[in-house]
């Protein structure tokens, strides 16, 4: 038979080579595009090495005029950044945010992709509008506007444009001249009519080059601040917020002047922000329909002697039975709800739960105070800052003849007496009255007040130690385990928690079984007693066991890098202590017991002693961290110390065989 050879095509279709040849055309140019890149780009690349962008440009400028005696505030902005790293490509998403108090009027995007000598504009054709709804947000009139930059990559550059209109004369927004790329050129101007008195603050000039002008034209006053060439700022775990560190502007209004000659005062100190935080709350809870709330505040109070016993009683119903849910609309964010209407809903905002706080103190005839704070994340004093920038939180203050007490119903677990741990150290703008209020300063808690004691009971099975321990914590400790508890279930969850948190000696460390007291109890310590075993922990020869007692080094986790540009930061001060109690075999005796170590200072301080009692050998371990700020200048005396503590850590103690 003969065979057919199959047909080969030796000449290419004319659709075969337009096709290849519109490919070869499309790499060369996406060849030519990745290999492209602009003389700026080559300068700011080895100039800034380290970073993924740099802002070459942003301009904003405000508009404040007088219309109709009116405020009318318009802010036109503009930035442009330079991408110089590979993680351009992760940057294409980008988003505004708007509101009721800040309109978005206009919004322009393009990214300029660098070619034959010169930018290419891409502009950004579709913007999305949405409702921010996040997982901490109930009720929230934020609108996000997003879109993506086309063609991103390293090399290109983005423009971003916008015009916003601000519609409360009361919400100026704070501008930042730094920022965590390097900045070639940054500048805020401002804009004013001459009837309109404006005061700013600036905070973390420093020494820097930024340069400040103010002139006059044509019936308006022209502020303005600039810098050039500024170098990035470090973002770096356990650092005080961006307001502490950052240079930035907070401007706003002091009051204005209507055609008739009226001077409207707005935020011309304190009294002012107060005035007008009075003005939202005091028509509050004027349904009488509140038989169910006040049955509930008697029946919490019958039984209570004193009025600090009633206080507590209905401070921790309020923690336990209304969910804290954030609500953000308009005058809302600032407007508590109806105490009735929580009460029925048993959900709320930190404006809401200290409303209902306030209105079941008032059915039990005691006085509480609606109080305005910032969280440490709001680095400012009220008498810097007279303006709503100041404060992000609302609590409740009850005052009596012995105490300033600082209630949060928006927390859980929540101990009378301890307040937010994140409210530690700042002003708190009380409410008395009309025209009538304090600043008081919330305390930080002392070490004293957070406690975790870890004692062991050891005992040694061939290269395995075996022991019983007792965990014991108090305040923020406590507080903040309560609230992980809540979010693990079943006893698999409970127990794998245990082994990572208890871990002591090594990760061979197994929780075998615990038992727990208190859970959940707002006054009492919460405690664990629970049997353990460390598998080949023991190193022993024929005639001697080694042994190291330091069973928990977490505080070495603690050690800074040398380089570190930022103050430390912790949640809390507090007391770590470690007792471990050894017995020593039978046939065996000390040969070795380590010294005594200590060091203290204002700020931090760890002992640690042996000793040994009848046929045991006791370990007592004690950190003391008595700081929430540790300034950069201390940073290398507290390496030094967790230095030494790292080598007093290594020491083991030595059994050895008695002799016969």
């Amino acid at each position: 038979m003969m065979k057919l050879k199959p047909k080969l095509f030796t000449k290419k279709p004319n659709f075969v080579k337009k096709t290849i040849a519109l490919l070869l055309f499309s790499v060369s140019i996406s060849i030519n595009l990745i290999a492209q890149f602009s003389p700026e780009y080559e300068l700011f690349k080895e100039k800034y090495p380290n970073s993924q962008a740099v802002m070459l440009n942003k301009e904003t400028t405000y508009y404040i005029q007088l219309i109709k005696d009116e405020i009318d505030i318009k802010v036109e902005s503009v930035e442009e950044l330079l991408y110089i790293g590979p993680t351009a490509k992760f940057s294409s998403k980008e988003s505004v945010q708007h509101s009721t108090f800040f309109n978005l009027l206009s919004i322009n995007a393009s990214t300029f992709v660098y070619n034959n000598g010169k930018y290419i504009e891409n502009k950004v054709k579709e913007f999305k509008e949405s409702d921010e709804l996040s997982g901490s947000i109930f009720h929230d009139d934020t609108k996000t506007t997003s879109f993506i930059y086309p063609y991103m990559k390293e090399g290109v550059k983005t423009k971003l444009a916008k015009v916003e209109k601000i519609t409360n004369p009361r919400f100026l927004m704070s501008h930042f001249l730094g920022d965590y790329s390097p900045v070639i050129h940054n500048k805020l101007t401002i804009v004013v009519d001459k009837a309109i008195k404006l005061n700013f603050k600036t905070f973390n000039f420093n020494d820097l080059p930024i340069t400040y002008s103010e002139t006059e034209k044509k019936g308006t006053t022209i502020y303005s601040w600039e810098v050039n060439n500024l170098d990035k700022f470090e973002s770096e775990k356990k650092s005080t917020s961006v307001r502490s560190r950052l240079p930035h502007i907070i401007p706003y209004i002091t009051e204005y002047t209507t055609k008739k000659g009226e001077t409207i005062k707005l935020l011309n100190d304190v009294s002012g922000l107060y005035n007008w935080y009075y003005s939202l709350v005091s028509g509050l809870n004027t349904d009488n329909n509140n038989s169910e709330l006040k049955l509930i505040v008697d029946s919490l109070t019958k039984d209570k002697i004193s009025e600090t016993e009633k206080v507590k009683a209905i401070y921790y119903w309020t923690q336990q039975n209304i969910k804290y849910v954030a609500f953000e609309y308009a005058l809302g964010g600032f407007i508590p709800r109806e105490a009735t209407d929580i009460f029925n809903k048993k959900y709320g905002d930190c404006k809401d739960n200290s409303n209902i706080l306030f209105e079941m103190l008032k059915i039990a005839n005691i006085s509480g105070h609606l109080t305005w704070i910032g969280t440490r994340s709001l680095p400012y004093k009220y008498t810097e800052v007279p303006t709503p920038l100041s404060d992000n939180h609302m609590i409740l203050t009850y005052i009596n003849e012995k105490d300033t007490l600082f209630l949060d119903a928006t927390g859980r677990y929540y101990k009378l007496g301890i307040p937010s741990s994140f409210i530690q150290g700042k002003e708190a703008l009380v409410g008395i009255g009309e025209n009538n209020f304090k600043i008081i300063t919330v305390p930080i808690m002392p070490p004293e007040a957070t406690i975790a004691k870890d004692s062991v009971y050891l005992y040694l099975d061939n290269k395995t130690v075996k022991g019983k321990g007792n965990l014991y914590l108090t305040g923020y400790n406590k507080i903040d385990l309560y609230n992980y508890f809540e979010r693990i279930k079943t006893p698999k969850e409970i127990t794998e928690f245990f082994n990572t948190n208890l871990r002591k000696g090594s990760n061979k460390f197994l929780v075998e079984n615990y038992v727990e007291k208190n859970k959940y109890d707002y006054d009492e310590p919460y405690e664990v007693d629970y049997d353990f075993s460390i598998d080949d922990y023991i190193t022993s020869s024929e005639k001697e066991i080694y042994i190291n007692m330091n069973l928990s080094k977490k505080i070495l986790e603690y050690k800074l890098k040398e380089d570190r540009k930022n103050d430390f930061e912790v949640e809390f001060k507090n007391i770590n202590q470690s007792i471990n109690v050894l017995e020593i075999p039978n046939g065996y005796e000390i040969s070795y017991l380590p010294e005594n170590f200590e060091q203290k200072n204002e700020f931090y301080s760890a002992t640690i002693n042996y000793e040994q009692k009848d046929n045991q050998i006791i370990y007592n371990n004690q950190i003391v961290l008595n700081f929430i700020v540790l300034k950069q200048e201390n940073h290398a005396s507290f390496n030094e110390f967790l230095k030494q503590l790292s080598k007093a850590f290594k020491e083991s103690v030595v059994l050895k065989k008695i002799s016969n």
